[in-house]
């Protein structure tokens, strides 16, 4: 590979989720572009799309798809884990506590009670976006590190 890892998601509302992922999640935007229907549509995005691309912080890509002929079909509730297909998207914070803070007000909801949860000495928390994707964070401070092990 020769460059960091990059993930597309197909979005309503492209300002919206701009923001989130901006202000909330700590990404910034690097570029935003017009897709011509020439590679959108083979790609199975629809045809033309504007796409912006979000660098994360910590290395990586979100990029935020916009269907420019063709409606995004209307997402009510996030996507049930255990199906095919991607499930969340994962972000690694120091210390997650001022994001999981601004979360519901940048539109995000909490997917559990509690909304921070401990797993193998990690503590993560489930969220949906504006859009109904779910996003985990994951605090790097650990209660009792185990090399090898991931959340």
């Amino acid at each position: 590979m020769t460059r960091p890892f990059e993930v597309g998601v197909v979005v309503r509302d492209l300002a919206l989720m701009e923001r989130f992922y901006c202000a909330a999640i700590g990404c910034h935007a690097e570029r935003r572009s017009r897709v011509p229907d020439s590679i959108g549509g083979p790609a199975g995005l629809g045809g033309e799309l504007v796409v912006v691309w979000l660098g994360v912080p910590s290395g990586g890509c979100v990029k935020l798809i916009l269907p420019r002929s063709a409606p995004v079909a209307a997402h009510a509730a996030p996507s049930p884990a255990g199906r095919p297909g991607l499930s969340y998207l994962t972000f690694h914070f120091d210390d997650m506590d001022p994001v999981v803070a601004a979360l519901k007000a940048a539109g995000a909801r909490p997917l559990s009670d509690p909304v921070v949860v401990r797993a193998r000495g990690r503590r993560i928390s489930f969220w949906a976006d504006p859009e109904g994707n779910v996003v985990e964070l994951v605090d790097a401070r650990t209660d009792n590190p185990q090399p090898g092990h991931s959340n």
